[in-house]
């Protein structure tokens, strides 16, 4: 080093900004730096599905009234072993994600297995027991297959009440006859007591679904939109 850089006063401060810069920068790249936090991040990938949740354990329903074609909607064999006996609400979001589900057991079991509908309007939802009674009245006026298509609709394009007479005339019934049953209020007697036939079987919240068998008597309660699985272990338990 020459005698002129080291009688230089600003040399000095120079070499000393550089050590600073130096130690710095390798004090940054050690101290509290890991393997992992100095690996580049991964690539994001689609997650494994997550493994399906155990059925719950079962519980029985009790006082349960077995299915009657002359006062319930039953959709398949009249005659099954098993019966679906659902308590819903139309408005309500997860009896809307339910509906497939049954209707996915009623094609695998076929003549095994059918679904009973009864009513189990929440008093929270303006639009479930206006949906029930006109339910009720597109299977007065159309008949049994009626009413099937007619909460098929419901589920399908919603339970609002402004849109249920569309719903009726677009499956044949007349318009006028329909509003006259409504306006009628013959139904509301029916549903409130499916409601509180429901209760009294164990009922808390829709949907609420007993698996009931018709020879033995025996049966499952199932609350809530439970997964298909869910419903087939306890179809499977009872047959």
């Amino acid at each position: 080093m020459s005698d002129q850089n080291s009688s230089n006063p600003w040399f000095g401060v120079s070499m000393a900004l550089v050590g600073v810069i130096v130690g710095y920068g390798i004090a940054m790249g050690t101290i509290g730096t890991s393997a992992s936090d100095a690996a580049p991040s991964p690539t994001p990938t689609a997650q494994q599905p997550t493994p399906q949740a155990q059925p719950p354990a079962p519980v029985v329903a009790k006082d349960v009234r077995p299915a009657d074609a002359d006062n319930d909607h039953i959709k398949g064999n009249l005659k099954a072993t098993i019966s679906l006996i659902e308590y819903s609400d139309f408005e309500c979001p997860f009896c809307s994600r339910h509906h497939p589900t049954l209707q996915q057991a009623l094609d695998e079991y076929g003549d095994d297995v059918n679904w009973v509908y009864r009513h189990y309007p929440l008093p929270f939802h303006p639009n479930a027991i206006p949906s029930a009674v006109g339910s009720e009245c597109a299977a007065e006026l159309g008949g049994n297959d009626a009413f099937w298509s007619f909460i098929d609709l419901i589920f399908e394009k919603g339970a609002d009440q402004a849109n249920l007479e569309g719903y009726a005339t677009e499956l044949g019934i007349n318009a006028s006859k329909y509003n006259d049953c409504v306006n009628s209020d013959k139904y509301t007697e029916h549903v409130d007591a499916e409601m509180a036939e429901g209760s009294a079987s164990g009922v808390r919240g829709t949907p609420g679904t007993i698996i009931y068998n018709n020879k033995t008597k025996e049966s499952q309660y199932i609350s809530g939109a439970q997964p298909y699985a869910n419903v087939k272990a306890a179809i499977d338990a009872l047959l």
